[in-house]
This record gives structure tokens, sequence and C-alpha cells, in this order.
């Protein structure tokens, strides 16, 4: 395993890095005619022109946040994508304070496009309590150092979509698993795992790490879907969607640190896909954990 480091500084990373968090910085909006806080962010540039779903989560997350009292640090969230978001469009988020109690508050966060939601969301904090306290190991696995980079993958590839991947995502990504970019995985276990961090160290704010994390948390979960039958993000036909995520924080992390992403899915059915995930550091403590069931529509010959 790699020793526990923090990214030099890179002046490609830190400018990836700096546009996500210039879109994570959300411009307060005044409240509406309900009550609600209004904020309201820009989008990345995306291939296809649509959001990307991690994006709206991490905005979310910063939006709820941001009315919450400071030291109340953000420990669950469930969310719906209900719309495709147009990332050639700001976004307005609507943030109803539905409860701030002695050691826990809760947010609903509505994103909204043309006057319509395209992500539904809410979110628990929590003040710093002790408490029981157990976890699941973290797998032996290769370390990040060990394994390619996604510009070593797809950096010679001639592909508007494959140059984005390898040079404009603000996030350093290594699956220890063969990627599913357009080979498939001959085992075909319903299982993979990938390491991740930013590519430039972050400010110290809990709730932007944890926002990044988010953010980051959306990118390789269906890929156990598709590992178990097949297919790769180039299969021609397939049309993926995220359709529900949710996230639980179980100890504080530093998104600029190597972490273990660690994906299974346990089910398949209806044109659907369940990815579960554990995320740890590099030492070994178990930060997060995710669920997100996504829609997969595949060629018949997937179909197994």
């Amino acid at each position: 395993m790699s020793e526990r480091t923090t990214p030099e500084p890179d002046g490609d990373g830190a400018q990836l890095l700096g546009s996500l968090l210039q879109v994570l910085d959300l411009a307060p909006h005044g409240q509406d005619e309900h009550g609600q806080d209004l904020f309201v962010g820009e989008s990345q540039r995306q291939p296809h022109g649509r959001v990307f779903g991690g994006q709206v989560l991490g905005q979310t997350l910063v939006a709820a946040g941001r009315t919450v009292e400071p030291g109340r640090d953000v420990h669950s969230m469930h969310g719906y994508f209900l719309r495709p978001g147009d990332s050639s469009e700001p976004i307005t988020f609507a943030v109803e304070r539905l409860r701030d109690g002695r050691s826990f508050s809760a947010r609903r966060v509505h994103a909204i496009q043309f006057g319509k939601p395209i992500l539904s969301m809410i979110a628990s904090f929590q003040d710093e309590a002790p408490g029981l306290d157990h976890q699941d190991p973290m797998p032996d696995v290769p370390g990040p150092d060990e394994l390619p980079t996604t510009v070593e993958l797809l950096g010679h590839i001639d592909h508007p979509v494959a140059q984005y991947w390898a040079r404009e995502r603000p996030m350093d990504l290594r699956h220890v698993q063969s990627p599913l970019y357009w080979e498939a995985d001959p085992e075909r276990v319903a299982r993979n795992a990938v390491w991740m961090r930013t590519p430039s160290a972050m400010p110290d704010d809990p709730l932007l790490h944890r926002a990044v994390l988010g953010y980051a948390s959306d990118y390789t979960l269906l890929e156990s879907v598709l590992r178990r039958h097949g297919g790769t993000w180039a299969t021609p036909g397939l049309k993926a969607a995220s359709l529900d995520h949710a996230m639980w924080w179980h100890r504080p992390v530093r998104v600029d640190e190597w972490l273990l992403y660690v994906q299974a899915s346990p089910s398949a059915s209806g044109a659907r896909g369940l990815g579960i995930g554990r995320i740890f550091s590099q030492d070994g403590r178990l930060v997060a954990s995710v669920a997100q069931e996504g829609m997969l529509r595949v060629p018949a010959e997937l179909i197994s």
C-alpha cells in the first residue's frame, strides 16, 4: 500500500479543481415568498450538454450547509434525480429549513431549472458527538501509485469524450480492476474498486470536502452493474442515468488524500441496477457509504 500523501501543486490539476470549487461556490439570492433560502450556481462544461449528477449533488449539499450553524456537519443525504439538467443554464437551489434541534438539523433542497426541479434532496446535519464505534475492514488492494492514470489510459485517443475523461475531470481516478471505458471485464463479477482524490490540495472546509466527495461518488458506482453483464460505457445503444442517490458520512474526510471507493451491485432488474459503495481513507478508516439506483437500458444481447 502506498504512503498517505496529499497531491503536489500542479498547474492543470489546480485549474481543474479551481473550476470545480467555483461551481460549488453558490451565489446567495435572497429568499422566495415561502421563506426558502435561494442560491444560484453554474455548471461544468459537459461533452453531451447534460449536467453531471454528482455536480448537482455537491451543489445541493453546499446550499443546505450554508443555512446550518458552523460545526454541524452533514452526515446523510437522500436525493432523487427528477429531470436531466442543461449544463449551459444556471441552476437555482431552494433550501427549506425543516428543523433545527439541539444536535441535528434537517434541510430539503430543490435544484431548479426552467421552473421545474431537476433534483430533490433531504440532508441531515449533526454536531460532533461520542458514541459506539466499529466498521468493516478495508480490502487489501494495490495502491494508487501502482495503477495507471486516466491520462495514461485515454490520453492518446482522439475522441472528445475520451479527452474529456482524461484531461477535464477534477478528480484523479485510478481503477483497481480494468476500467470499462471501452473493454468489458471478462470475469463478469459485480464488484470493482477505484482510488480517487482531487488533483490539487483543497481548502480546509469540511463542508467542501464532503460536497466534493458527494460529487465524486457519482462517477463509477454503476460500473459494478455493467461488469456483471459484460457491458462498457462505450456499449452501442447503452442509455444510463442516475435515478436516486443516498450517502452517509461516518467520519471526517479529506478528498485531497487518496480514498478507496469499493463498489458492488447486489441486484439488477427492470432496466434498473443498484450500486452500493464504501469509501475508505488510505489508512483504513471507513469514511462514507453510498447507494444509488440507476436506469440502464442496454442492447438485448446484454440481458442475461
